[in-house]
């Protein structure tokens, strides 16, 4: 791993300090399904994929959902998130959130992810993704699902963005490149331990560029992503990158996948930014759709008297980014039509 020079860690201190989008068109992507009898899916992660774990938060409020299906249900989104696209991708339904496995069949799947987490402890008091693993394991422990159905199943691992701001909130991110490399070989120790409870096909997400994200991009009033703090991201992903090339030569065979979530994202708001480039009147990709009116608020955000405290574009389903950090449906859409590709060589 290239280390960090000291001018490009003060500046990731200072942007990440001061931060405390939109598709020009609807992309339509069609699906290309493939049907695996048995197929089900279990979800590890944070809001990226968290499907409706997090019950407490802005993903049950309005305007979430208010793309589809129209009323906020559990998604740090407008509407779909990847998990959805990953799963109808396997032609299954999203597997049900880990919260609700009592009053729901499991059938498809569990979604382990809970908004805000990360790999290691975060601010947020919910499930890291280790803990998530050990609820999984209680759930085999009581043979929920059969060796047969691990066998033929499918996990989707995404996790790290938290853990970075975390860690610069307490204090702790002193050495970036120790705590990078501390962070993913958690990440090994997780990815492996799936493996040994009997899943063979994992796909696990790279960090997406950090520095396009729009709590963050907000520095440079949302002309440009962020490059030291892209870097700070392709350094990750290239250790990544190597520890999953070593577990699948270490099994001896192609159970990791990545999903290069870094230039998807990349290649989609370059596309956007073209196209405004030649139609000014085509919403900014950097932009988020719903944020709060001043950074003492944010998405979905009341006051004492219940009035809004934030702004929503006008058309939230032509955005790249929902808010401040999370993708929009159509982002989360034309994200995964790239995406596809990798999650083939899974079936």
């Amino acid at each position: 791993m290239a280390k960090q020079s000291p001018s490009i860690m003060s500046v990731f201190l200072l942007l990440l300090l001061l931060a405390s989008t939109a598709l020009d068109v609807t992309v339509n992507v069609n699906v290309n399904v493939v049907e695996v009898e048995g197929t089900k899916l279990f979800v590890f992660g944070d809001s990226y994929v968290d499907t409706g774990n997090f019950v407490h938060s802005e993903s049950y409020k309005p305007p979430s959902g208010v793309t589809y299906p129209g009323t906020p249900a559990g998604r740090f989104c407008d509407g779909r998130v990847i998990t959805d696209y990953v799963a109808s991708f396997l032609k299954i339904e999203s597997p049900t959130p880990f919260t609700f496995r009592n009053s729901s069949n499991m059938q498809n799947g569990i979604n382990f992810a809970y908004g805000g987490t990360g790999v290691f402890n975060t601010s947020i008091d919910g499930p890291n993704v280790t803990v998530q693993i050990d609820s999984f394991q209680n759930l085999i422990q009581q043979n929920i699902y059969t060796k047969s159905d691990l066998q033929s199943s499918i996990a989707l691992v995404n996790a790290a963005g938290n853990d970075y701001t975390n860690a610069l909130k307490n204090g702790s991110i002193i050495n970036l490149p120790h705590f990078m490399e501390s962070l993913v070989d958690q990440i090994s120790v997780n990815l492996k331990r799936i493996q040994s409870l009997g899943i063979n096909k994992i796909a696990v997400n790279l960090l997406q560029p950090i520095g396009c994200l729009p709590s963050l991009n907000v520095i440079s009033f949302r002309t440009s992503c962020i490059q030291p703090l892209n870097l700070i991201a392709i350094d990750h992903n290239k250790m990544l990158l190597q520890v999953v090339q070593e577990l699948n030569k270490e099994i001896g065979k192609s159970v990791f996948v990545t999903l290069d979530l870094y230039n998807s994202f990349l290649s989609v708001i370059e596309t956007l930014q073209k196209k405004r480039s030649e139609n000014s009147t085509l919403i900014n990709p950097l932009k988020p759709c719903c944020e709060g009116v001043n950074f003492e608020y944010e998405c979905g955000s009341v006051d004492d008297q219940g009035s809004k405290k934030y702004s929503l574009c006008e058309n939230p389903e032509l955005s790249f980014f929902w808010d401040t950090v999370h993708p929009s449906q159509n982002g989360w859409e034309a994200v995964f039509s790239i995406l596809q590709s990798s999650l083939v060589q899974l079936t």
